[in-house]
């Protein structure tokens, strides 16, 4: 696995509460299951959770991408590709 040193971005405030919000969200999904709500509306729901988390993982790579590869060595490259793998 890639190991780096430890990056903070601008953006990762906003991408921590986006994610605290889908973590919240998950939560309700599972008291949906618990209390026998129609699998239509729990599958729905858990719908809305992964397309927040897949936007915030591709925020978060778009991000990396813009901010931290110069691209103009070939541990760049290495990172590019191991990042696009996540995409």
């Amino acid at each position: 696995m890639y190991m780096a040193k430890p990056q903070k971005h601008a953006t990762h405030p906003a991408l921590i509460a986006r994610l605290k919000r889908a973590e919240g969200h998950l939560r309700s999904v599972i008291t949906m299951i618990e209390d026998g709500k129609p699998c239509v509306e729990v599958a729905q729901q858990m719908h809305a959770v992964e397309k927040a988390v897949t936007n915030a993982k591709r925020i978060l790579i778009h991000d990396h991408m813009d901010h931290c590869l110069t691209g103009d060595n070939s541990h760049d490259l290495d990172e590019l590709r191991a990042i696009s793998r996540y995409l």
